[in-house]
């Protein structure tokens, strides 16, 4: 009897360990297929729009309706990044909430609708909302674990969180130090490992089905000592400062924008969503293009040193679009935007320092600056950047700028993805009645009426 019960108790162990494997692969897979989905509808919308300058006038606006209709409809909770939805999660799982934040449906529709979003132009990216995928998925496969292996929720949601955004980026280091940085502050013995196991299982599946090397391919990083701690303290300067406006602006717009516009978003959303295509529709055809989506093939433009067709002010357009695409409320986060936007802002600055011979280190300094300032989280994107370009022997450079742009940006703003978390905490709970005591109060004493006097005897003459 004692051996049949070890041999159940082992049974169990393995049924768990091969359920969260398994769940660890499905993040993979999420993962790619959405990279794929997303980039097959960005490279549609530039096959129209190279065929049909016009188009972006009409299918921007029109999917962005569309594709908020169906959020709101159908996917509450799915908005945004993804990432400010998880960790408000884990503040509170079993908080009560109009709309749940991790969830299968959450999965399909931060896949379908963040997918058309890139394809109908808007200035998003894919990495932060398979964030919020891998947790889902991870949150479902929680009760199917035996109680044995003692694993919590919230550790599998950190670890399917951080093998969402390795996959996404094929940068397994950045999905570990994300895991520290953003959705814990601190990891135990337990919760690195089950982090490093699914992040090398998601990766791995990534690797066989997309292929191994750089999100950027193989880009040769060069640059002289003495140009090098110039270029350091001014990508840390200028990324840091547009980095906290940039996230100060997000804060903002979500959690305190008032005014007639920010009335008119609330009461019409739709129509602004319209409003928003048409915005993102101008600024497009102001930069032949370069705007929209998650801004992949600029960005890999300007590090491969073809630069000719990006004017300097791309880098401000980049930042708009972004910013609007955000307004609109739609599902897409800001990661991949924002190493356009430091790309943009590292090219601007090449003009400010006459064109010097080795940009592309610039242009990766103030990448990896500007993503630190929006996102508050140096370690992990210095190492993102770092990861992406075979950037291994500068990583002291790389270190540095996002250091120092994160403590700049911090003059601007809180740390953005655990302030946006505010927006999706649950409301306060009603204030109690006051409590009616259990016994009367004492009736107050009775006091007997006074015996009416008799008249006094009036005086004798």
């Amino acid at each position: 009897m004692p051996a049949r019960r070890r041999n159940l108790a082992y049974l169990r162990l393995w049924f768990g360990r091969l359920t969260f494997w398994l769940g660890a692969v499905g993040v993979g897979l999420l993962a790619v297929a959405f990279a794929k989905l997303a980039d097959w509808f960005g490279d549609q919308f530039q096959l129209l729009y190279s065929e049909f300058p016009w188009i972006p006038w009409v299918l921007t606006p029109a999917g962005g309706v569309l594709l908020l209709w169906i959020t709101r409809r159908y996917f509450p909770g799915a908005e945004g990044s993804g990432i400010p939805q998880t960790l408000a999660h884990m503040s509170a799982p079993n908080a009560e909430r109009p709309h749940p934040l991790l969830s299968l449906r959450i999965i399909v529709g931060k896949i379908l609708v963040g997918a058309g979003a890139v394809g109908a132009g808007f200035s998003l990216g894919r990495e932060g909302p398979t964030v919020q995928v891998g947790a889902s998925l991870m949150h479902e496969l929680h009760k199917f674990l035996p109680r044995s292996l003692h694993v919590s929720r919230e550790h599998l949601i950190v670890a399917g969180g951080a093998a969402g955004i390795a996959a996404a980026f094929n940068t397994p280091l950045a999905g570990i130090m994300f895991a520290i940085e953003e959705m814990t502050r601190s990891v135990g013995t337990r919760v690195s490992g089950l982090i490093i196991i699914a992040i090398v299982l998601a990766g791995v599946v990534s690797q066989a089905l997309i292929g191994g090397g750089h999100y950027f391919g193989h880009i040769l990083i060069a640059a002289e000592t003495g140009d090098l701690l110039i270029w350091v303290i001014v990508a840390s300067l200028a990324s840091g400062v547009a980095g906290g406006l940039f996230a100060r602006m997000l804060i903002k717009a979500a959690l305190g924008w008032t005014g007639p516009i920010a009335d008119f978003r609330r009461r019409r959303p739709l129509v602004f969503a319209a409003f928003c295509g048409l915005l993102i529709a101008a600024m497009g055809s102001l930069t032949a293009g370069a705007i929209f989506g998650t801004g992949y093939e600029p960005t890999r433009a300007l590090l491969e040193g073809d630069a000719d067709n990006l004017p300097w002010y791309f880098f401000f357009f980049k930042l708009a679009a972004t910013f609007v695409s955000y307004l609109s409320g739609l599902p897409g986060g800001i990661f991949a935007p924002s190493l356009s936007i430091g790309a943009g802002l590292g090219h601007a600055l090449t003009y400010l320092l006459g064109n010097p011979e080795h940009a592309g280190m610039l242009l990766v300094l103030a990448m990896a600056g500007f993503l630190a300032a929006a996102t508050q989280a140096p370690i992990t994107s210095f190492i993102i950047v770092m990861e992406m370009v075979d950037g291994y022997s500068k990583v002291i450079a790389l270190m540095a700028v996002a250091l120092f742009a994160s403590w700049i940006s911090r003059l601007f703003c809180p740390p953005l993805y655990m302030t946006l978390a505010r927006r999706y905490a649950p409301p306060p709970p009603p204030p109690a009645a006051p409590e009616t005591p259990l016994v009367a109060p004492p009736a107050p004493p009775s006091v007997a009426p006074e015996a009416p006097r008799a008249p006094a005897d009036p005086p004798r003459p």
